[in-house]
């Protein structure tokens, strides 16, 4: 893990005796994808940086009552790093982060569903689709 860390100020992550503290699995896996992506050169991680803070801002500017979730914060940046490189459409990394978040069925997916219903997942997949014989009797 070469990446700069901020040890204090907004942007740091939550640590325990030094060391990185992740609540659930999925937030070790952000973190691993923004580190990798910003050693992989996708994006510098002080723009990752710039990003994470702005979140952690603007969600304490809209909500300073309510503490943040530190790593939806994270997903969050990560994701307008990423769209503002162009590296990814906004709609993929979405895609990404729901599926890596976990987040509870019925979220996000239902209301979109009908118009942009692939996302992605068909490719050399199509065949799959043709033995599923959904008869409504």
């Amino acid at each position: 893990m070469t990446a700069p860390l901020d040890i204090e100020g907004p942007a740091a992550p939550p640590r325990f005796n030094g060391e990185l503290v992740f609540a659930e699995p999925w937030e070790s896996r952000a973190f691993g994808m923004a580190v990798s992506l910003s050693e992989a050169g996708v994006f510098t991680w002080p723009e990752f940086q710039a990003a994470l803070i702005a979140r952690i801002a603007a969600w304490e500017a809209a909500a300073p009552d309510e503490p943040y979730h530190y790593y939806r914060l994270w997903l969050a940046a990560l994701e307008d790093t990423l769209a503002g490189r162009c590296a990814v459409t906004a709609d993929e990394v979405t895609a990404r982060t729901l599926a890596l978040a976990q987040r509870p069925p019925g979220h996000d997916h239902r209301a979109g569903h009908g118009h942009d219903h692939d996302h992605g997942h068909g490719h050399g997949h199509d065949h799959d689709h043709d033995h599923e014989h959904h008869h409504a009797h």
